[in-house]
């Protein structure tokens, strides 16, 4: 192949087909037109004397050497593109740039507003994208960029994906300000006579490893309601007499409205982690993005020696 005269735009068409499968798509992609990228598909074809994309029932399908192209190609841009980043000009107030970050509801609620609310003073120009979890797809999602950050137990985490411990939560019990079985002190007793609300992300359960953990006591409490989401659960709890376990940052501001009280017999804490894929890790912009998350949380600036933060 002669390389002396080849257009590394063509490169970066190739990408994009190769990730979409898709003339129109990548185009839309690339913000070209689809006849400018079906005539850059065919120099690729001519430039690598192979098909590449092969037309199908729904879009195109990648010829075996055009998925052996796919991976040194990604690294190959990636690096181009960290090469021509000022890294040390990135200005917050002026950048222009979407996050797309995925994470589940309760991490939306203490994580991802507080980062909104912290951009709209900061970096005005940076816009955040938010998507449903789905840790199956995960990986894919972060080598195409379709996801740039996630948050999740690190227990989970794909362990190909660079991880940064955030914080340690913990379960509180809930109830409304002046519930009148609710106090500090509770007895595994006491607690298993109060009728509960739980969270069941799959929708209708009522069993949680809670459940699990009382029956090895000899116990089994009063499930009233299983939600589909924590964040729905603070406020039919403060209008009742229904209590529930629920992480301690979604509602330590309603005191107000809430008791909270510590229940840590029962119900275990757990870890959340920031996770991103190399190919953004020397993105000036991005690590401006977890530096102040990290912030957020309450973790101190990284010293600026040696390797940043993350495995």
């Amino acid at each position: 192949m002669d390389t002396k005269h080849l257009d590394l735009n063509l490169l970066v068409t190739l990408e994009a087909l190769l990730v979409e499968q898709n003339v129109t798509k990548a185009a839309a992609r690339l913000h070209l037109s689809q006849p400018a990228v079906s005539a850059q598909l065919n120099r690729l074809r001519e430039v690598f004397d192979d098909p590449l994309l092969i037309p199908a029932h729904r879009g195109m399908t990648p010829t075996a050497k055009a998925l052996e192209l796919l991976d040194p190609l990604r690294q190959a841009l990636d690096r181009v593109r960290a090469l021509v980043t000022d890294h040390g000009n990135f200005d917050p107030a002026k950048a222009k740039l979407t996050v797309a970050i995925a994470c589940t509801d309760y991490l939306q609620a203490t994580v991802v507003m507080p980062l909104v609310k912290e951009l709209r003073k900061k970096a005005p120009g940076v816009r955040v994208a938010v998507r449903y979890l789905d840790l199956l797809q995960l990986e894919a999602q972060m080598a195409r960029g379709d996801v740039d950050l996630a948050f999740m137990r690190p227990q989970i985490a794909p362990p190909s994906l660079r991880n940064r411990h955030l914080f340690d939560e913990r379960y509180v019990l809930i109830g409304r300000r002046n519930h009148p079985r609710l106090r500090d002190g509770l007895t595994v007793e006491e607690f298993v006579r109060l009728e509960h609300v739980i969270v069941s992300p799959l929708g209708g359960g009522f069993v949680t490893p809670v459940d699990e953990a009382l029956a090895a006591l000899g116990y089994s409490r009063t499930v009233v309601l299983s939600a589909a989401s924590f964040l729905f659960v603070p406020e039919i709890v403060a209008q009742s007499d229904f209590v529930a376990l629920i992480p301690e940052r979604l509602v330590r501001d309603r005191a107000d409205k809430l008791k909270l009280v510590d229940f840590s017999m029962i119900a275990e804490g757990f870890a959340v982690s920031m996770l991103w894929h190399e190919r953004s890790h020397g993105h000036a912009g991005h690590r401006w993005i977890r530096e102040t998350i990290a912030a957020l949380v309450g973790i101190r600036p990284p010293a600026r020696k040696g390797r940043p933060a993350g495995r």
